[in-house]
């Protein structure tokens, strides 16, 4: 089995979704009291959060390349940064490491062409649904059309998504809110919906819509646990 090194804190409250995940899927898949090999690191979201609203990405990619490379010197075998929009600071983090980082999109699109889909909705911070690095990941490597949000409806889901989820508040009419929002993208010719920041599926539940939802933490951990098991 691999080491898995885990670089989350962003923010903390869906990197304990990570660490269940993955115990629970290396539990299921050997049996008996079997979990994962884990590294984990987790940042202070404070510092990032502030880094992120201030546009300052260059020096946010030296800290994530810094903690990568703690990491690997640690014993990771590679890497999985418990974050959507972090992944905006991959090539840094690939460039400071000699492990692979299992990228988040990459998970999460072979969970989409698996399910027969070509066209998704995307929802996520204003930086991944805005920026073009998600997206033309999807689209340019996996063939995927990404659609997303109006303006109004993508601020929403920011909004909900630093001042709610990430301090681990839940609340009925913010979960309304995102039903619409995914109904509205269905209708736009969206066949299921990307949950492409790690604190949605803290809200969104996939009883909540008949809408097929991909939730990007739980793909990705699944598939990172899968990840470790397989033979080099």
């Amino acid at each position: 089995m691999k080491t898995i090194g885990l670089l989350g804190g962003m923010s903390w409250e869906s990197t304990v979704s990570y660490y269940q995940v993955l115990n629970r899927e290396v539990g299921r898949r050997l049996g008996g009291l079997h979990s994962a090999r884990v590294l984990l690191l987790s940042v202070d979201f404070q510092e990032i959060e502030t880094l992120q609203h201030e546009g300052r990405w260059e020096e946010l990619g030296h800290i994530l390349a810094r903690e990568a490379s703690i990491l690997e010197q640690a014993g990771a075998e590679f890497l999985v940064l418990c974050t959507n929009t972090m992944h905006l600071l991959a090539p840094a983090i690939e460039t400071a490491v000699s492990i692979p980082l299992f990228h988040i999109a990459d998970a999460t699109a072979s969970r989409i062409r698996e399910a027969g889909m070509e066209r998704v909705g995307l929802l996520g911070t204003r930086f991944t649904m805005e920026e073009p690095f998600y997206r033309s990941r999807l689209e340019d490597l996996h063939s995927i059309q990404v659609v997303v949000p109006a303006f109004q409806d993508r601020r929403e889901i920011h909004r909900v998504i630093y001042q709610e989820l990430t301090r681990g508040r839940i609340r009925e009419e913010s979960r309304a809110v995102f039903v619409r929002i995914v109904d509205g993208l269905f209708r736009e010719g969206a066949q299921g919906v990307i949950l492409g920041c790690t604190e949605i599926g803290l809200l969104l539940r996939q009883e909540d819509t008949p809408v097929p939802l991909f939730d990007t933490a739980l793909i990705h951990a699944q598939e990172a646990a899968i990840l470790a098991l397989r033979e080099a």
